[in-house]
Formats: structure tokens, sequence, C-alpha cells
């Protein structure tokens, strides 16, 4: 396999020089508006065989099909293999009979629930899952079966969640999650934030978020002040599984943050046809360093029904992981790791594992 050709950003993107620093402020909102949702539209802008319609017609019907042109503009045209395409292809496949240990809840969020939206696995934070919307929809989601709507919505709501957090006075980090919490507008978070921060024993915000990657020009001016003005110590973690998607316009994105005194981490998701070769993680943690973003997790596949045609075995995952620390500094390395339900904390798997 060429890995060489699988790693170049398309050279036809309309994307912004790395040097843009002002996105117009909405534009993104109106970016999202134009997202491609119907997969006829999707397959003829990528001129894609007619092969594929039936079969993503029927898929998304269980899972919906949304990809914002600013990411879709990084696929190869003509090419149904493209690593960037194949994570958000509705494909037959999706409707096939899962594996045994594949289930609707892989991580076993149905146990974790405290209040309405709020989700507590791990000693010292929490979550809250303030929207079930996202920008783009990954077709390996782990949240693809989670019941959204019996999250809150307007802030009011958000009340109940917040008083358990208040009550538990070892929870010293909140996570903002989803869906994607970017996808509400900069007011809401920010309201949302500073009832957040009227809590005393709350130290860090986190933010788990695949906009800034999708839509780079979601990291404008708004988010930056909002996010750089609270008490909490924030971090973004964002999620990015290949190298072309950080383009010109994603990388001026996360230099955005990074300048704006944010920290960084990404998070990947070790996928099938996707990112499955050492050459190809190896290119995202170059490029990630590149904008001072620092490889975090590399996730193995959460067994979510609809998703097994993504899973690597953990045997090749070892390989990858043991030929990365080969090529790159330690810090360059992400972390390789699954959830394992119960456990106290994301585990490692260990360089002679074989399950």
């Amino acid at each position: 396999m060429d890995v060489s050709r699988r790693i170049d950003v398309p050279i036809n993107s309309n994307h912004r020089s790395p040097h843009h620093c002002d996105p117009v402020p909405g534009a993104w909102r109106t970016q999202l508006r134009d997202a491609v949702r119907n997969p006829d539209t999707l397959l003829d802008l990528l001129e894609l065989p007619g092969e594929f319609r039936a079969g993503a017609h029927r898929a998304a019907r269980l899972f919906p099909l949304v990809v914002p042109h600013a990411f879709l503009d990084r696929m190869r045209r003509g090419d149904p293999t493209d690593p960037l395409l194949r994570q958000i292809l509705p494909l037959d496949v999706e409707d096939a009979p899962s594996p045994p240990g594949y289930s609707d809840d892989p991580v076993g969020e149905k146990d974790a629930v405290r209040a309405a939206g709020l989700l507590q696995k791990y000693r010292g934070r929490a979550l809250l899952v303030v929207t079930g919307v996202c920008a783009i929809a990954c077709r390996y989601c782990f949240r693809r079966h989670y019941p959204y709507d019996e999250s809150p919505a307007g802030l009011d709501e958000w009340e109940t969640a917040l008083q358990v957090i208040e009550e538990t006075p070892d929870l010293e980090e909140v996570i903002l999650s989803g869906g994607d919490p970017l996808m509400r507008s900069d007011r809401w978070l920010g309201d949302l934030v500073a009832r957040i921060e009227e809590i005393p024993h709350v130290r860090r915000l986190r933010i788990h978020t695949r906009l800034p990657i999708v839509i780079p020009d979601r990291v404008d001016g708004a988010l930056l002040e909002w996010l750089g003005g609270t008490r909490l110590a924030p971090t973004v973690v964002v999620h990015a599984n290949h190298p072309a998607e950080i383009d010109a316009a994603c990388g001026a994105a996360l230099l955005r943050l990074v300048r704006a005194g944010i920290p960084v981490l990404n998070q990947a998701v070790l996928l099938s046809g996707v990112n499955d070769e050492a050459a190809v993680l190896a290119e995202l943690s170059r490029r990630l360093l590149d904008v001072r973003v620092m490889p975090y997790y590399l996730h193995q596949l959460d067994p979510v029904m609809g998703a097994a045609h993504f899973e690597v075995p953990v045997e090749r995952g070892l390989e990858i992981v043991a030929d990365l620390r080969a090529q790159l500094p330690g810090f360059g390395v992400p972390r390789y790791v699954r959830e394992v339900i119960g456990a106290a904390h994301k585990v490692e798997f260990a360089p002679d594992a074989t399950s």
C-alpha cells in the first residue's frame, strides 16, 4: 500500500492560510447549516460509484450522515478508500449482526448516571453531556445509541446536575462532552461555565470536541474570550485520527487555542482502513506536535453495535505502537488504551499484552 499517498492533504483545498487568525464571527454556523446530510449529495460531490447509494441510505437511517464541506474538501475525489471518507460514509455493514461483546452501551454509561446529563465513571472528575448534536457523524461513535433525549436542554434544567457536583467535594474537574459541546453557542457555554465556577472545589474544565478539526472557524474570538477568561484551568481535547485532517486551516485553529494559553490534547481511535499503519499515525503525531498539540490517547475501538468493521486486533495495535516508539520522541507517542467497564481509569495496553 502506498502509505505516502494516504497521508497527503488534497492540494485543491479551499482553506485559508495557517497565518489567518481571525475567522469571521459566526461563519462556523453557516458551514454547519450547509453540511452534507444526504448520501446522494456526498457520493456526487466525491464522484463515487453508484453501488454505494442503496447501502448508504439504509445505514444513514440507522445513524445519520453529517459532514461539513470544510472536512469533505480534504477527501480525495473518486476514491472510496479515502481514510477521511471511511470515517463518515454510511455502509450496509452497519446493519449486520454484531459480534459477541458489541452492544449499544459499550463503555457502561448507563450505570454511570448520577443525574440527568451527568456521568461519573472516575474519581475526581465528572462529565456533562451538554448536547446530543455533532458537526460530523463519525460512524464508529461509541455514543451512536446514547439516549440524548434524557439529558437536560435549557440552562435552568442543568441545576440538578450542578447541585450533585456541589455536593461531591472530591470532584475537581468537569468535562463538557456530547455530542459536541462546541455546537452550543458561546453565550450558552459561558453561562454554564460561570455557574460551574461558583462551585469552589471545581478547579479544572475540560472540553472534548471535534469541531476545531472539522470546522476550524469554530475557534473564533468569542470562543477564546470566554474560554480564556474562566477561573477554571481549561484543557481542550480534540479528536483527529489521520494526518490529512490537520490541514492548514485546522492547524491554524489549533494554534489559536494554544496561543491563547489553552493546552490542547488529541485523542485518536485505532480504525481499520483509516490509521492502522505506523507511518500514518507517526505523521499524525508530527503534524499535531508542529502545531503544539500533544498526542494523548490512541483508543482501541469501543465495541459499539454497527462499528465492528473498524476493529483492529490488539496485537496489531501493539506492533504499531512499538513502531511509533522507534520513530518518535516519547512525548509524541500516544498512550494505547481501552475503556473497561468498572475500571478506575483507562486501561493502558502493556507491550506484551495479547488481548
